[in-house]
């Protein structure tokens, strides 16, 4: 089981209302993280393959290669799209008590996921590396309640990603 994981009695419990304070915490710390993107970007993506090494082929950008590319933009994209993704529920959260993800995002998230095999357990590894990831990123800031609320935040939004997956994959 992975260390940051929130068992699911909990985490219905603690998706109802986001505070203002973990919303700050989250924003605080992606902005000590986002001056170093680069290197966080190739630990987020180290850590997904440290946890699971078969993950690797769930990313067309690492499919054919045998080490985590250092300067492939796609893989920089990437981490930066789930960071930002992340931060931006946190803030929905607070402000509206939901993720808001627009239907053609949603469906592109969705469609893509579907496309490379994802599946519930594959959220989980990426919600570790990510915590894991804000942790060592974020240095003497990081504390339990800053794992906590990126951990809600994440949550929500692969929550959100994960239902329109099911709606995708019955239609």
């Amino acid at each position: 089981m992975p260390h940051f994981y929130i068992p699911n009695r909990d985490r219905e419990r603690e998706m109802g209302s986001f505070s203002e304070k973990q919303e700050a915490l989250v924003k605080e710390s992606w902005e000590i993280m986002k001056h170093n993107i680069p290197d966080l970007s190739l630990r987020f993506f180290s850590l997904i393959l440290e946890i699971a090494p078969t993950a690797k082929n769930k990313f067309s950008f690492l499919r054919d290669s045998d080490e985590i590319p250092q300067n492939n933009p796609k893989l920089k994209a990437h981490a930066v799209k789930v960071f930002k993704m992340t931060c931006e529920s946190a803030i929905q959260l607070r402000e509206k008590g939901e993720v808001v993800v627009s239907d053609t995002t949603l469906k592109w998230l969705a469609s893509v996921h579907l496309q490379n095999g994802v599946i519930a357990p594959h959220f989980e590894v990426v919600k570790e590396a990510l915590l894991r990831t804000v942790k060592e990123g974020t240095g003497e800031k990081w504390s339990e309640e800053m794992s906590g609320a990126w951990g809600e935040a994440y949550d929500h939004l692969a929550t959100a990603i994960k239902n329109e997956m099911k709606g995708e994959s019955s239609a």
